[in-house]
């Protein structure tokens, strides 16, 4: 049964962010700058928190910021990485458990997700 409440718009843009999410080096790198906070790290010390370092470190970063997660401005000589998409953060999460139990017998629909 196709679910009809999430739009094909919804599921392509959250399956693009979750794409984005699908290596552990590139998880690495987001939940390091959604620790360090909207001010982000330079590249030199996101890639020395991380241990993703160089041609890498490139190349994760233009995917998560091609999926809207994170931005890098130039700062004088300094590249400065930071995580922008909170609030798209937090849908996706609720994507995963806004319908959770919807097909489950009665007494699970109700059940805590914590």
């Amino acid at each position: 049964m196709k679910n009809t409440s999430v739009s094909d718009i919804d599921l392509a843009v959250t399956a693009s962010a979750f794409a984005a999410l699908g290596s552990e080096q590139r998880l690495s790198v987001l939940r390091t700058l959604v620790r360090a906070g909207p001010d982000g790290l330079s590249i030199g010390d996101l890639g020395q928190r991380t241990g993703v370092t160089g041609s890498t470190l490139t190349h994760h970063m233009k995917i998560l910021s091609q999926a809207g997660l994170v931005r890098q401005t130039r700062q004088g000589r300094s590249i400065i990485c930071a995580a922008i998409a909170y609030h798209e953060l937090s849908a996706l999460a609720d994507f995963l458990l806004r319908e959770c139990c919807a097909d489950a017998p009665a007494p699970y629909k109700d059940h805590d997700h914590d």
